[in-house]
């Protein structure tokens, strides 16, 4: 499989330089040249087949020839150690579970994939990777824990300063080795733009190896269209039409489920669920495209003023917004509907969501009003515990602490603190 670029004017590449690179060098984002569907028997029959059978079928074309099929089978085997759970709320709401991994959010996957497959890539290599990443709170712990101790790869994380949650902070900046974290006096486009500065800065680029382990990056992204293989896995003899909910903030989740659709998997709608970021649900309304600053909410993994996904999205639909319409909702609600939700599915499920998923579990209402027919699964993105403040002021439940978090809360956080651009490259230069 060979990648092009959505600028359109960069050569087309491997799959293998595409992970490198992170991005083209004209600056686009990768997307694969070719998408074949699966057989409609591998969906008939998907309730047969494990998890790691499903990945390895869906995965191997976007793969092939860069890594063997005995290799890919052994990343998938370890990317795919724990479980995806279904649970139903009630006829016509489920949630999907994406929080079992090591860091309890659902950016363990692509992470963990990702973190292998470069590890594959520069096994014979003496040169050093510097893997750059912004986070607006689960993915920069999912990434320092995917990329631990792989050889010959640096991390260095930024995060707002503020704005993500106290686990959150612990879990990227606590482990040392090849991980490093720097603590940015902005909000999350602030360290997402200077990641993508970065790679434009010739006096970098021609110092060092950069790469991005952010959902712009193919092998963090595509792993993720297996949620929703997983979930029909679960629920394709509902004889239900199955729509999914997806909490999205860089619409990189949103858009794989896309993908996982491109290949043959039967899924009636895609809903983005907004909070008070809502490019998207703006466009779908005004088919005007217009990034703003984003703004903090209580689901801060979402808190993205110009997704960088959507031009994927976009580009699946050939930029017909017709198209596009017809397949994805987009609804937007605020930190107070979302605290009201996440009390509503306490008192009536006897279920805790976190703040993200309660946004997605919001979407799944507002659809179902005009589609009362279809099944609708909300994506539970990150274990409630990582929210600890708000879930439980809302819920007025003390909540036990799972292993995952519990092994970081007495951990010392270090980090450098950095304002602008010049103090990321001073960094990566020191």
């Amino acid at each position: 499989m060979n990648y092009y670029s959505l600028n359109h004017k960069a050569p087309n590449t491997t799959f293998k330089d595409a992970v490198v690179k992170g991005l083209a060098p004209d600056k686009g984002l990768y997307f694969p040249e070719s998408i074949t569907p699966l057989p409609a028997s591998f969906f008939e029959n998907i309730d047969t087949l494990s998890y790691t059978d499903i990945a390895f079928e869906a995965l191997q074309q976007f793969v092939s020839p860069d890594i063997p099929k005995d290799v890919l089978k052994t990343i998938i085997a370890e990317t795919l150690s724990f479980e995806f759970p279904v649970v139903k709320l009630n006829d016509n709401i489920s949630t999907l579970e994406l929080f079992h991994g090591p860091t309890m959010a659902f950016k363990d996957v692509g992470a963990r994939f990702m973190a292998r497959c470069l590890g594959y890539f520069n096994k014979d290599n003496t040169n050093q990777v510097t893997v750059l990443v912004a986070t607006s709170g689960d993915t920069g712990g999912a990434v320092a824990n995917g990329f631990l101790g792989v050889k010959g790869v640096n991390v260095v994380i930024l995060y707002p300063s503020g704005k993500v949650s106290d686990i959150q902070e612990k879990q990227l900046t606590t482990l040392g080795q090849n991980i490093k974290a720097l603590e940015v006096d902005g909000v999350f486009d602030d360290c997402q733009d200077m990641v993508k500065r970065a790679f434009l800065d010739d006096t970098l680029t021609s110092k060092m190896q950069l790469t991005s382990a952010n959902s712009i990056n193919v092998a963090r992204w595509l792993p993720q269209l297996l949620y929703f293989m997983f979930a029909y896995k679960q629920l394709h003899k509902t004889q239900k039409e199955i729509v999914f909910s997806v909490p999205s903030g860089n619409f990189g989740n949103v858009c794989a489920g896309m993908m996982a659709q491109q290949l043959g998997l039967p899924i009636k709608h895609f809903i983005a669920s907004n909070n008070q970021n809502n490019v998207v649900t703006n466009y779908l309304k005004t088919e005007l495209y217009t990034p703003k600053r984003s703004v903090q909410t209580i689901s801060n993994a979402m808190d993205v003023g110009n997704p960088s996904n959507f031009i994927r999205i976009q580009e699946i639909y050939k930029n017909n917004f017709s198209a596009l319409k017809e397949n994805l909702s987009s609804f937007s609600f605020t930190d107070e509907e979302t605290k009201v939700a996440l009390k509503e599915i306490y008192d009536t499920y006897n279920y805790v969501a976190d703040p993200h998923g309660a946004v997605g579990y919001l979407g799944c209402k507002s659809y179902l009003k005009v589609h009362p027919k279809a099944h609708c699964v909300f994506l539970e993105t990150a274990h409630p515990t990582k929210f600890l403040d708000v879930v439980e002021d809302v819920i007025k439940e003390k909540q036990a602490l799972p292993p995952q978090i519990e092994a970081v809360m007495d951990k010392t956080k270090v980090a450098t603190k950095i304002s602008d651009y010049d103090g990321l490259k001073a960094f990566l230069l020191q």
